[in-house]
Parts: structure tokens; sequence; C-alpha cells
């Protein structure tokens, strides 16, 4: 699809605290809202009236059916209705299915038309307040397009959620998987850093380091949690750090890359937990100096990786004395 053919590499974008969005509207009408999702999210673009959609019985009011594309069998989404708009059946036959990758579950959302792909830095990216007046508000943040015009970036994730609830990580798999580990003091004691914007991902990990008496401290982007580090006396009482990739103000790139350049950081075990699982996504937080990257849905295992980080942190550590000696 056109909107989709130039679209920067992830790791230059990564460089810069930059994203690319896919701007779409959900509606023809003359007052409907811009809305954008991260183009390393989505695949292609395809016009709904080219694909049967087979029906499913007693599925979600939300999910429409699913369609065959390239061999996939997709599930449809009906986004318009979870934003609170119904679509005519005229506006059905025109409209366009957005077919995305979520932690490697290819899903479609019904659309109206793709507008275009923008490039954005992540401090452009704004989360007011007054979209997080509830914990099941929809609308994560927000940007300008060229013209003023306001661009609204979801809760993807509590879409899934609440549509494709087998697509999410199962909170009740911990700490049943630390049962055969020997938990660290210093994570038992300390309190384990967290940035991440999605509302519905912190309370995954909320229940998570809940169920396994870890404590945690939770941030909504990647800015308050290096600031709050960078504050403090002592960042070496941290045990580890969980950053998202996508976050406004600044990613989670950054994030990695300002605690590895400071001399009383660097040494702080970083987890990525994020739902662009792809190659490039992981390769450039490995570079970039992350102990370990986890996918959103497996996020039951993230405290094994950080003891596993842990674990070889100390042994780095040893090696180090011994060497010096």
């Amino acid at each position: 699809m056109s909107v989709l053919s130039k679209v920067d590499s992830t790791t230059n974008l990564a460089k810069n605290n930059e994203l690319q969005l896919l701007v779409f509207r959900i509606s023809n009408h003359k007052d409907s809202a811009y809305y954008a999702i991260n183009v390393f999210k989505t695949r292609e673009v395809v016009e709904s009236k080219n694909h049967f959609l087979t029906q499913i019985p007693s599925a979600h009011k939300l999910l429409e059916g699913t369609i065959i594309l390239r061999g996939l069998q997709i599930p449809i989404l009906n986004l318009p209705e979870w934003l609170g708009t119904t679509l005519t059946r005229e506006e059905i036959k025109k409209s366009n299915i957005l077919i995305c990758d979520f932690n490697g579950i290819i899903i479609g959302l019904r659309i109206m038309s793709a507008y275009r792909v923008i490039k954005k830095n992540w401090n452009e990216m704004h989360a007011p307040d007054s979209y997080r007046l509830k914990d099941d508000g929809v609308v994560m943040n927000d940007t300008r397009l060229e013209d003023g015009s306001l661009c609204l970036i979801l809760d993807y994730e509590k879409l899934l959620a609440d549509v494709v609830p087998q697509a999410m990580v199962d909170v009740t798999q911990s700490p049943m998987n630390l049962t055969e580990l020997d938990i660290p003091t210093k994570l038992l004691k300390g309190t384990v850093l967290i940035a991440e914007d999605s509302k519905t991902a912190q309370r995954h990990l909320s229940h998570i380091f809940k169920n396994a008496n870890i404590n945690m401290k939770m941030f909504d982007n990647g800015k308050k949690l290096v600031d709050y580090v960078l504050e403090m006396q002592d960042p070496s009482v941290i045990p580890a750090i969980i950053t998202d990739i996508e976050m406004p103000e600044m990613s989670g790139f950054t994030v990695i890359k300002l605690l590895r350049h400071e001399q009383r950081t660097k040494k702080i075990p970083i987890i990525v937990n994020s739902s662009m699982t792809g190659s490039n996504n992981k390769r450039e937080a490995e570079i970039l100096g992350a102990n370990g990257f986890i996918d959103k849905t497996k996020s039951h295992n993230v405290i094994p990786l950080i003891i596993e980080a842990m674990n070889t942190q100390e042994v780095l550590k040893l090696k180090e004395s011994i060497k010096a000696k």
C-alpha cells in the first residue's frame, strides 16, 4: 500500500528517539478524529470489499469474523464500534482493513481510510491526564499533525484484552515459574522499576509482581523513570529495570541508551517488555545494552529473565574482580 511504502528502519528511528505512525480515520464524517498506530505493528491495508468475511458463532460482539489473506485466517475487529462509532452497511462496503501484528498475533482492524505515514519524536507524544481518569480509557496519548489536527494513539493492548484475551499474557502462570529458582536477596528486598504507558500492560505486570511478592514501582513513560533513577543517591540498589519500547516523551531505546551512558547506572539489568517483537527491535535492544527482551504475551516469565540477568551480572562482576587482582 502506498502510505506504507516508505518506512525508515527501526534502528535509525531508535537512535533519534523517533517513531513512524500510520495515521487513519474510522469514519468519513467531517468530525471524525485522526488515529494512529506505530507502522512497525502494521503489515498492510486491504479493501474490505475484496475479502469474504466468515462470521464466528458466539464470538465477542466486536469480533466480526475472519478473512483469509495470504493463506492466513485473520480475525477482524470492529475498531469503530469499540470507539463508539457504528458504520452503515454502505460505509462498511467502502471501508478498509488494517492488518496488524501484535506479539506475533495477526489481526485485522476495520478502519475507513489510511491517511498517511508521519514521523514524530517521542517527546512530541503526550499523555494528557484527562485520558487517564479511568483505568478503562482507550486513548493512551496524542500528537499533532502538520495542520494542528489532534491525532490520538489508542491502547491497542486493551482492545486485544477486551476482544481476544487469549492473545494476552496469563498472569496466573507467575509465580509458579519461580518455584525452582533461587531468587536473589537484592531482588526480594529491592524494588524493580518499570516504564510502561499502557494501563492494560501495567495491570498485568502489577499482578505478576504481586503474585511473586516482589516490589515494583511503575512509571507512565521512560522519561519519568530515567529522571527518578538519576536523582537517586545510589541507583545501584535497583535490582532491575523493565521498559516498554513505545512510550510518550522517551522511548525504551532511549531509556537504555541514557542509563548505559551513566557510570552509576550502566550495570543495572534492563529487560525490554514489548509487543514490537521484530528481530530489528530485539537486535537494537541488545546493541544498546539491554540484558533481555520478552514479548508481552510472555510477561509472566519476566521475573525469571530478571533473575538470569542478575546472575549473569554477578558472574561478570566476579570475573572483573579476579582480573583486577
